[in-house]
């Protein structure tokens, strides 16, 4: 009696409310749903970052650095600790032009804000994803209908959030075998100058780097009959393939007109490419057709697509967990 007594409140126990056995799969599968990025975290960060306040982020301009401190808040905020000693590394670019014959010696200081999401595999760690996105503009702009400040929120205050918002996602889900540095630049609208310091920086210290992705210009959708965003340099390596087998779906395509623009040098990918000689690439959904305000004071907060963007980086989850997480080094440049 005492036994049977026993195996029925065992049973009783399981058959209560949490009775399910979750597994280990379903756990992870829980905490991604959980973990998800969402629109209104997207659209926070775009009308902050995006808002006349900062003035159009120009590199050297209070606006950014207070661009530069709300980033910071937010890996802070999201358990993403400082790759350097601080969030920042530090540069500074020479004002061109001369006076009276004189050239001008004055630098304009710059910085680029850098986190780390540590990779969960004992050896995979040491091997980094670089993800990215420039978040200065140019600060002003032809004057319509009186507002002058080209707030930048295409441009790439999208690409910024991406980037911000995929390294919070594995902070919180701890689903990333290889680490993740999350690269945030400015002076991108100087000719690429924050991100070329940054390349430079990490190549002379030797980083073990795998693979990096520069989110340019998301804010926007695609028309229905093409793929949902593109890749720059789609041929120099199989990234976009890769990318593809694990979303389930084509999110990353091909744009003809790319090679033709000379996108995959004109993007911050591009010195990163140049002095780690890894898969570097820029992943954009603005083709030139879709949005008509690129340098223009109406690149604005309230012109962003926020469910588009929601849908396209939820979708990119998959494809990334399945890159950082694969045994090897998949994604390989074919040295064109």
């Amino acid at each position: 009696m005492k036994k049977i007594l026993i195996t029925l409140i065992f049973v009783s126990i399981l058959s209560c409310g949490s009775s399910k056995v979750v597994t280990n799969t379903e756990a992870t599968s829980e905490s991604a749903i959980e973990a998800s990025i969402t629109l209104e975290s997207i659209q926070k960060s775009m009308e902050y970052l995006a808002s006349d306040e900062l003035e159009g982020r120009a590199t050297g301009s209070v606006g950014i650095e207070k661009a530069a401190v709300f980033i910071e808040t937010f890996l802070k905020d999201n358990n993403i600790k400082p790759y350097f000693e601080t969030y920042r590394d530090d540069f500074e670019i020479a004002k061109k032009g001369t006076k009276d014959g004189v050239t001008n010696k004055e630098t304009i200081k710059g910085f680029n804000v850098v986190g780390v999401v540590e990779g969960n595999d004992p050896k995979l760690k040491n091997e980094y994803i670089i993800l990215g996105g420039h978040y200065d503009h140019i600060g002003f702009a032809k004057v319509v209908d009186g507002d002058s400040i080209a707030n930048g929120a295409n441009d790439d205050a999208s690409g910024t959030i991406a980037a911000m918002e995929f390294a919070a996602y594995f902070a919180k889900t701890k689903t990333n075998k290889r680490s993740i540095l999350v690269t945030l630049y400015s002076a991108e609208e100087m000719g690429l100058k924050g991100s070329a310091h940054l390349a430079k920086r990490l190549q002379e210290a030797g980083l073990n780097a795998y693979t990096m992705i520069n989110f340019e210009m998301i804010g926007v959708p695609r028309t229905a009959d093409k793929s949902i965003a593109y890749m720059s340099g789609f041929e120099r390596s199989n990234f976009a393939e890769t990318l593809n087998r694990y979303a389930g779906e084509e999110i990353v395509g091909f744009f003809p007109k790319a090679k033709e623009f000379n996108l995959f040098m004109r993007s911050d990918n591009y010195p990163f490419f140049n002095e780690l000689n890894i898969p570097a690439h820029a992943i954009s959904t603005f083709d030139f057709t879709n949005f008509e305000y690129y340098h223009h004071v109406d690149d604005e907060a309230s012109e962003m697509d926020y469910e588009h963007m929601s849908s396209f980086m939820n979708k990119m989850i998959p494809a990334l967990e399945g890159m950082m997480n694969a045994p090897t080094k998949e994604v390989t440049l074919k040295g064109k």
